[in-house]
């Protein structure tokens, strides 16, 4: 009726929208503003409107960088009932389901499907109209196995290679502190690359935390017996010279080695032997010290003997137990790439 005009826009302003809005939505970034709709000649109206959204996922992080990710975006009418405003699609469920054509692909996520589901829900108002899409994306996470896996797994087996050096060997304290310092550095590093979920952990962050305890037992293991053995050198240094000093010092008592085991002090053998000096007797007494000295450091050495032997069998059960957890870690990411993969 007016030269065929099919369709003219019109000010947002003069017409009447309806108050669809996104419940997920956080806040808005960068919309830009359009401020004309089209309205063409059977009343219908166009208002293709871009928007660009912060809207509320639940992350499940486990598998992190294997991770795929639901993300649902809900339209609804915040006041109107069904009766007032309706949804619908506009296109097919099964075209929109794996249409990637609008989406801005980036070096880290893909886009899976996009599956969208009607819905009327009832409330004390009345029933209302809901569209919910559900977006399920995944993580591309090669970057991450470059700089997170490949460097964790390289300083668990260095942490398991410190395992081969001696266990009295006093180096291998300041070696596994050099390595519990890395672990320390490089989780500060990564800490900033890992998701933050208060509903998972990351799997490769409890790894992290495992491997740094056997290191930490380790290390308070090897202190342990680094101390135990300078106590039994430095109380057997003496022991040879106590009864073999002859008159010096003769006013100042001495202690029995036995005495000195059992951390009490009573009137030594050699006292009492000067009394008649150059006699058999004083031979004698100096004899007997001698073998007490000789008798108690072979209990003493046997007994570290002892201590060796079964500090050697928890290292090894520590080692054993660490290869096992590394081992489960490097066939869990296996596993899990494998899981991505075939997604």
């Amino acid at each position: 009726m007016f030269d065929e005009i099919r369709e003219i826009s019109l000010p947002l302003s003069d017409i009447w929208m309806p108050d669809i809005i996104i419940k997920e939505v956080v806040d808005f970034e960068g919309s830009p503003d359009l401020p004309y709709v089209y309205v063409n000649s059977s009343g219908t109206i166009k208002n293709s409107k871009p928007i660009q959204v912060v809207s509320a996922c639940s992350l499940e992080t486990y598998a992190f960088p294997f991770d795929i990710q639901n993300c649902s975006l809900t339209f609804s009418s915040a006041l109107h009932t069904v009766h007032d405003i309706n949804l619908a699609f506009l296109r097919s469920r099964g075209d929109m389901k794996h249409d990637k054509k609008e989406f801005l692909n980036d070096s880290e996520w893909e886009l899976l499907s996009v599956s969208s589901t009607h819905n009327i829900l009832q409330s004390c108002a009345g029933e209302s109209a809901q569209i919910q899409f559900h977006v399920v994306i995944r993580r591309h996470p090669l970057v991450y196995v470059v700089s997170l896996l490949i460097p964790s797994i390289f300083l668990m087996l260095v942490d398991l290679g410190s395992f081969y050096l001696p266990p009295t060997c006093r180096a291998r304290i300041a070696f596994k502190t050099s390595v519990l310092v890395g672990y320390t550095v490089f989780r500060v590093n990564i800490s900033d690359e890992m998701p933050r979920s208060a509903l998972s952990t990351p799997l490769i962050g409890v790894f992290f935390v495992v491997c740094m305890a056997f290191l930490v037992i380790s290390l308070f293991k090897s202190i342990l017996l680094v101390r135990f053995l300078h106590d039994e050198s430095g109380a057997g240094q003496e022991r040879p010279l106590l009864c073999l000093q002859g008159d010096t010092d003769a006013d100042e008592p001495r202690t029995d080695p036995r005495a000195q085991l059992a951390g009490a002090t009573e009137p030594p053998f050699c006292q009492e032997h000067q009394v008649q000096p150059g006699t058999l007797k004083e031979v004698w007494f100096q004899l007997r010290s001698i073998s007490t000295y000789f008798q108690t450091w072979e209990q003493a050495e046997q007994q570290e003997v002892k201590w060796l032997a079964l500090l050697q069998r928890f290292d090894r059960l520590l080692f054993q137990a660490y290869a096992v957890v590394l081992g489960l870690y490097a066939v869990t990411l296996c596993s899990l790439w494998a899981l991505w993969a075939s997604s």
